[in-house]
């Protein structure tokens, strides 16, 4: 699979986020891993071993949307030459799944629970691949994007969720099937 960044960005306001929150992503069997995610689970301890929270941040919506502001704001989007690399942005520059990274990254290092974050593999309104962070809090799941700044429950974006990577068996991944083409999928 090639993981190209979306070129489209969509803005929703809180008020329209309250009736697409209360609901975590559906999950079923498991699914390999996407190409790339293996070299990166190895080179990075923290994406696919449970790591003990080492700051009394804990799940804070505050903590998610000021890291995905912070990265968002300090990597310059490039495409990735090669489909099958994945790592953290090198020389301030990275593609979805290089934010995606550096967004857990910081949100761990940070103190919030490692089991509380996910990546997923989404199409998007082009039907390109897109990589982006999902933070599971009390009251949902929600979806930290390079593309802006907002952080939105899953379905309050126009993406749809083919695999995301499993909360607690973090170096496996599951099918997600949800969102606007779910069903073309299933």
């Amino acid at each position: 699979m090639r993981w190209l960044v979306c070129l489209v960005s969509f803005v929703f306001f809180p008020a329209q986020f309250q009736a697409f929150a209360g609901q975590p992503l559906p999950i079923a069997r498991s699914i390999g891993a996407p190409v790339g995610f293996a070299s990166a689970c190895a080179r990075y301890r923290w994406l696919c071993h449970e790591m003990p929270a080492h700051a009394a941040a804990g799940p804070s919506m505050s903590l998610l949307r000021k890291v995905t502001r912070a990265v968002n704001e300090r990597v310059r989007s490039v495409e990735d030459v090669s489909s099958d690399t994945w790592t953290l942005p090198v020389g301030g520059q990275g593609d979805c799944e290089d934010y995606a990274l550096q967004k857990m990254k910081d949100l761990i290092d940070a103190g919030f629970p490692a089991n509380r974050l996910a990546l997923s593999v989404v199409i998007g309104l082009r039907d390109e691949n897109h990589v982006v962070l999902i933070a599971r809090m009390d009251d949902g799941d929600y979806v930290l994007d390079n593309l802006n700044n907002a952080v939105k429950p899953w379905r309050a974006t126009p993406y749809t969720f083919l695999a995301t990577q499993d909360f607690l068996k973090r170096s496996t991944w599951r099918v997600t099937l949800a969102g606007p083409r779910a069903n073309e999928f299933s």
